[in-house]
């Protein structure tokens, strides 16, 4: 009896699918408000998405750096962050080893999002458009070249996606004698 208590039945209903995309929203209005705003005390915010998603836009040297995934801190420096709802896209200025950058991440390229002052965090199933869904191959990994590869406790891994952390671009001021 108790296995039949378990089962649930199938929903012919999308639920899942409908909490996701309200979820989304929550991500949408943290970076409005963020961007009207700023970030209110020790509030920051990692930003992870896939890079290979369509209507992805930022510099090519980083898309070849993070060909399918790449987490961003919001934290101190970044600039013109804004949410479009027209186009559900996110617009952030960020420097990368000292050059400037704008990122456009569709909303629907977003696969976490996370708060770690407060310990809140999202996880997204990445969201294709249908048309390139279904017409998209599976990514193929460019083959490494044996010289060129780092060592084995550089290598990202496949499970946690690489963060980059925008505390390692910052100038420091020497300390005063």
């Amino acid at each position: 009896m108790e296995d039949d208590q378990e089962q649930r039945p199938e929903s012919l209903l999308p639920y899942e699918e409908w909490i996701e995309t309200a979820l989304r929203q929550v991500v949408a209005q943290a970076i409005t408000h963020v961007g009207a705003h700023g970030l209110p005390g020790a509030h920051h915010f990692y930003l992870t998405f896939r890079t290979d998603h369509p209507g992805v836009v930022m510099p090519a040297r980083l898309r070849t750096q993070y060909p399918q995934e790449m987490t961003i801190v919001l934290q101190h420096q970044f600039w013109d962050l804004k949410y479009d709802a027209e186009t559900a896209t996110i617009t952030v200025g960020l420097s990368f080893g000292g050059i400037p950058s704008t990122l456009v991440i569709p909303l629907d390229a977003v696969i976490g999002f996370a708060d770690p002052h407060i310990r809140y965090g999202l996880r997204f199933h990445p969201q294709l458009p249908e048309a390139a869904e279904a017409a998209a191959p599976e990514p193929e990994a460019p083959p490494a070249a044996p010289e060129a590869e780092a060592p084995e406790d550089e290598q990202p891994s496949e499970e946690a996606p690489q963060v980059v952390s925008l505390d390692a671009f910052r100038r420091r001021t020497p300390p005063k004698s």
